[in-house]
């Protein structure tokens, strides 16, 4: 026979695992996280511009942008994304929430080579350049409504950044502010002390974004980046530059854009399945084990209460599958109450006292 403290013991552990349970889960609109399936959201599948690539490289390539990314999307605080390789030279990716598609096709796909390259002032070389004759060690840039004649050897790139973020200018503008690591202010102060009176063109992706007139040496190691940015651009922008570049261009292979109402409607027909179900077997239980068939029920929606804390507990995604997967587990619970109650049941029959009978059911139902 069960000791009575046990019996109190069992009675306060479990009812300490409801009231944890019910706190991980309620709100579950703030405390579990949905899947793409469910929540809506983006799928791409991105390839790696292979002619950019040495083939014996390829691999550690994709590695690295796939690290990349990873770190772009965890700054962008996207929840629970699923970030993986796939085959030799593509990228899985799946954003469950994201709507926004161009900004996180911006985020994601930019390659953001940040360099900075000092602006050649000769006349004789920036007219050959007009004339078509760019000369060797140069390149020709477009500049708002002019060109530049950059030096293509750039004077600092973005792996000499420490961090960027964004600001205002004097005119209340938005600017993405850089910071330099130990080894770029160093290279940052030689630059700009050398060249003082001469201008340093920052370009990202091959793209001038600003050429400043270098004033005085600039030993700090601080930089900005101005421009005709949004808010949000210059927020993008500062984000990617902390991430890093991607090794090498990528192409978008694939992409599929999941609506929040397909996910609703998804989210509702789960729910609806596993009420159904659970009304189901509470009709049955019930008619066929009357008080019994209560309690297994009860069992049964402190199965799901502690499945579904887990999943809270342990930041893991519900998806469609997992759904499934938490009606199957109740389903098969549903069967091992029946066998346990048929036991019981044969055991009464034999005219055994209640207590042996339920010991005997929970110990030999097979």
């Amino acid at each position: 026979m069960i000791n009575p403290r046990d019996i109190k013991l069992r009675i306060v552990v479990i009812t300490t695992l409801l009231v944890i349970s019910v706190l991980y889960v309620f709100p579950p609109q703030k405390k579990l996280n949905l899947g793409l399936d469910l929540k809506g959201g983006m799928y791409l599948t991105l390839r790696i511009d292979t002619s950019k690539v040495v083939p014996s490289k390829l691999k550690e390539t994709q590695e690295i942008a796939l690290e990349i990314i990873r770190n772009r999307i965890d700054e962008f605080g996207v929840k629970e994304p699923r970030i993986q390789l796939q085959g030799e030279d593509s990228i899985l990716v799946e954003l469950p929430g994201v709507v926004e598609r161009k900004r996180a096709l911006r985020l994601i796909g930019q390659t953001a080579f940040l360099e900075f390259k000092l602006v050649e002032e000769d006349k004789e070389k920036i007219k050959q350049a007009e004339e078509g004759k760019v000369p060797s060690g140069y390149e020709w840039k477009k500049f708002k409504d002019t060109h530049l004649l950059l030096k293509k050897e750039a004077s600092l790139t973005g792996e000499d950044l420490a961090n960027a973020s964004t600001s205002f200018d004097a005119n209340m503008f938005p600017i993405v502010t850089l910071k330099f690591n130990s080894q770029g202010t160093k290279k940052f102060a030689q630059v700009t002390t050398k060249n003082v009176g001469k201008r340093l063109a920052i370009v990202l992706d091959g793209i001038v974004k600003s050429a400043p007139l270098i004033k005085e040496p600039i030993l700090s190691g601080d930089a900005q980046i101005s421009g005709d940015f949004s808010v949000e651009e210059a927020r993008d922008l500062a984000l990617v530059l902390r991430a890093g570049a991607l090794p090498c261009p990528l192409k978008i292979e694939e992409e599929r854009t999941v609506g929040p109402l397909l996910g609703s409607d998804a989210i509702r027909r789960g729910i609806f399945s596993i009420i159904l179900g659970s009304i189901l077997v509470v009709i049955f239980m019930f008619s066929y084990y009357l008080l019994g068939g209560l309690v297994a029920f009860f069992c049964l929606v402190l199965d799901l209460l502690f499945i579904l804390a887990g999943l809270s507990f342990l930041k893991a995604t519900l998806t469609l599958p997992g759904i499934a997967g938490m009606i199957l587990t109740l389903g098969m619970a549903v069967d091992g109450n029946v066998l346990i109650f048929e036991r019981i049941r044969e055991e009464l029959e034999e005219k055994k006292p209640i207590s042996l009978a339920v010991k005997n059911g929970f110990d030999r139902a097979k």
